[in-house]
């Protein structure tokens, strides 16, 4: 919490310290605009407002400066792309007035608007999936979902696992490709988080050229990638399980049809990269599984029979019948 609150200028640190202070593990955005009231966001979709508070753009500076160390210059490539990755992962929405040039986008140059995003580390939530990507030895595994569905905390913990071992599984060697350290959360390149004992971490680096370098520089079992969706990504992705690499990544994405659809992606399905579609639904919970497919494209979920404890695995580590069926 401290890495948050330290970002706000007194009056609006007490205030939303205040809100927050016995409902952080539920905290899931803090929103800041320019002369609007604080929003929260809390797990199940519940919203409260800080209406007594309203930054000015005295606040904005200085929240600004915080995230810069007073330098700007040092967040040019960040401004380019809209977001700011602090210490525990928290990753800032950046929007505003855009400065482009030559067409592009070169910098958010007036902030006006935030989007705090905390990160969550759930130790154990990835051990029901486990049994559906391991059949032998690690399946390459491609997480689907739109925003605030979880991918990142379940690759987080995958990765725990894998390199730590679990059950009568031996731990392999990993290779995480961190371009915008939300995995890890790297500080000065050691990650903060969790990743297990047999973690390499790439911090920073651009996907399709960090999973080249990591693969010549650490021989990696496993490669793990969040947010992949350029066609350099995918070919990289493509050089990467040609080299004998397993790899696990994330991508935004609402189905399986929808990605069938994106041209960049059409290798992905025509040379069979992946063995595991894990499908993540928005729920009111980050973490809710909605399918479970393998490479002929079936749907291996299996669920319990009787509705309670259905799969809403955001909150349940307990593994339900028939998980470990494939």
């Amino acid at each position: 919490m401290d890495e948050i609150l330290r970002l706000f200028p007194e009056k609006m640190k007490q205030a939303v310290q205040t809100k927050i202070a016995d409902k952080w593990p539920l905290l899931q955005e803090i929103r800041v605009r320019l002369y609007q009231p604080i929003e929260l966001i809390f797990d199940k979709n519940k919203i409260e407002w800080i209406h007594f508070t309203k930054p000015a753009k005295n606040d904005f500076i200085f929240v600004l400066n915080q995230l810069s160390s007073f330098s700007l210059y040092r967040m040019e490539d960040e401004l380019r792309e809209g977001y700011i990755t602090i210490e525990g992962g928290h990753r800032i929405g950046l929007a505003g007035k855009v400065n482009t040039l030559g067409g592009s986008v070169k910098a958010i140059q007036h902030i006006t608007f935030l989007n705090i995003r905390i990160a969550k580390e759930k130790k154990g939530i990835a051990l029901p999936i486990l049994p559906y990507i391991y059949h032998a030895d690690y399946l390459s595994t491609l997480f689907i979902g739109p925003p605030q569905t979880g991918k990142t905390t379940f690759i987080r913990d995958v990765t725990r696992l894998i390199a730590t071992g679990w059950k009568n599984i031996s731990a392999k060697k990993v290779g995480v490709i961190d371009e915008r350290s939300e995995i890890g959360a790297s500080i000065n390149g050691v990650p903060q988080h969790n990743l297990g004992f047999r973690t390499d971490v790439m911090d920073a680096c651009p996907k399709a050229e960090g999973m080249m370098m990591m693969i010549r520089s650490m021989s990696p079992d496993i490669l793990v990638v969040d947010e992949i969706g350029s066609s350099q990504d995918v070919q990289a992705l493509m050089e990467a399980v040609n080299a004998g690499v397993t790899v696990i990544c994330t991508i935004h994405g609402q189905s399986m049809e929808e990605l069938k659809k994106r041209p960049s992606l059409q290798p992905i399905f025509d040379q069979n990269i992946f063995q595991r579609f894990i499908v993540l639904k928005k729920h009111v919970n980050p973490g809710h599984i909605q399918q479970i497919y393998n490479q002929r494209e079936v749907n291996i979920l299996q669920k319990s029979r009787c509705l309670q404890g259905e799969m809403d695995w955001s909150t349940s580590f307990h593994r339900y019948n028939n998980m470990d069926r494939l």
